[in-house]
C-alpha cells in the first residue's frame, strides 16, 4: 500500500516536472518571439532611416547641380547667345543691304562694302538727266549708325534715320533717296529757269536752300511790252518736284479785264502740273501774247 502510494506520488512529481518544463519552454519560446519582433522592427526602422538619408543626399546633390546649371545659363550662355544673335542680326542686315543695293542699282542707289559696313551712294536724276550724287557711310553695329555722309544739312537726315534706320534699312534708303531726288529736281528746275529762260524773268529768281520756296516775276513775251506776273511757288512736301501751293498775281494796282484773270488762273494751273522749265517752254512755243490795247 505504501509502495503504491510512493509510486503514485513519484509519478505525479515527474508529470508535474515535465509539465512545468513544457510550460517553461513555451514561455521561453514566446519570450524569444517577443524579443525577436522588436529587433526586426528596429532593423526595418534603421533601414528606412538609411534610405531616407540617401534620398535626402541625392536631393541635395540634384539641387546643387541644378543651381550650377542655372548659374551657368544665366551668367555665361545668355551673353554668348546674345553675342551670337547680335552677330547674326548684323550679318543679316549686311546681306539685306547688299540685296537692296543690287535691287536698286538701276534706280540710282549703289554702294560697296567697307571694313565698318557699307558705303551707299545715291545718284539723283530728273527727267533722265543725271544730277548730283551723295554718299552715306553706314557702320554695321548695333545700333546701326552713320559714320560720314554728304547729305545737305537742310535734308532732314536725322529725322529719317531716327524713324527707319534701325527698323527698316531698305525704307530708310528709299525715303532718303526720295528727299534727295526731289531736292535735286527742284534745284534743276530753278537752274534751268535762270539759265534758259532768263529773258522771261523780270528781276532775279529768289529761292531758299531747299528750293522749296521760289519767288519770281515774269512776263509771257520776252520782247515788247507785256504786263508782268508775280509767282510764288511753295513745295510743302519735300519729296515732290511739283509745288503744293501756287500764287500768281499781276504786277500793278490798276483794274484788269477778265482775260487777264483767265491767263493768271491758267498760269497757276500750269505751275501746279508741270515743271518750271516746261511751263516756260510752253510760253515760248505758243508765243502767248496779251492784247496790248488793254494796257495802252
Amino acid at each position: 500500500m505504501e509502495l503504491a502510494n510512493t509510486l503514485r506520488q513519484d509519478g505525479e512529481s515527474r508529470g508535474g516536472v515535465l509539465a512545468h518544463l513544457e510550460r517553461l519552454e513555451t514561455q521561453v519560446s514566446k519570450s524569444r518571439k517577443k524579443l525577436e519582433e522588436p529587433q526586426d522592427a528596429q532593423a526595418l526602422e534603421a533601414r528606412i532611416h538609411e534610405l531616407k538619408r540617401l534620398r535626402d543626399k541625392l536631393r541635395a546633390e540634384v539641387k546643387r547641380r541644378q543651381a550650377r546649371v542655372k548659374a551657368s545659363t544665366a551668367n555665361v550662355e545668355p551673353d554668348q547667345t546674345l553675342e551670337i544673335n547680335e552677330q547674326e542680326i548684323l550679318e543679316r542686315k549686311q546681306e539685306n543691304v547688299k540685296a537692296i543695293l543690287q535691287a536698286y542699282r538701276f534706280t540710282g542707289i549703289s554702294g560697296k562694302l567697307t571694313s565698318r559696313g557699307v558705303c551707299v551712294c545715291i545718284s539723283t536724276a530728273f527727267e533722265g538727266n543725271l544730277l548730283d550724287s551723295y554718299f552715306v557711310d553706314l557702320v554695321m553695329e548695333k545700333p546701326l549708325w552713320i559714320h560720314h555722309h554728304s547729305v545737305p544739312v537742310f535734308i532732314p537726315l536725322e529725322e529719317i534715320s531716327a524713324k527707319y534706320l534701325q527698323t527698316n534699312t531698305q525704307h530708310f534708303l528709299f525715303v532718303l533717296c526720295e528727299y534727295l531726288n526731289a531736292y535735286s529736281g527742284r534745284k534743276y528746275q530753278a537752274d534751268r529757269l535762270q539759265s534758259d529762260f532768263a529773258a522771261f524773268l523780270v528781276g532775279p529768281l529768289q529761292r531758299n536752300s531747299l528750293c522749296n520756296l521760289l519767288s519770281f516775276t515774269y512776263k509771257v513775251k520776252p520782247e515788247g511790252q507785256s504786263l508782268p506776273f508775280c509767282a510764288r511757288l511753295l513745295y510743302k512736301d519735300l519729296t515732290t518736284t511739283l509745288p503744293t501751293d501756287v500764287t500768281v498775281t499781276s504786277q500793278g494796282t490798276e483794274a484788269l479785264p477778265s482775260t487777264w484773270e483767265e491767263q493768271r488762273a491758267a498760269h497757276e494751273n500750269l505751275f501746279f502740273t508741270k515743271p518750271l522749265h516746261q511751263v516756260f517752254t510752253s510760253f515760248a512755243k505758243k508765243g502767248e501774247k496779251l492784247d496790248m490795247s488793254l494796257v495802252s
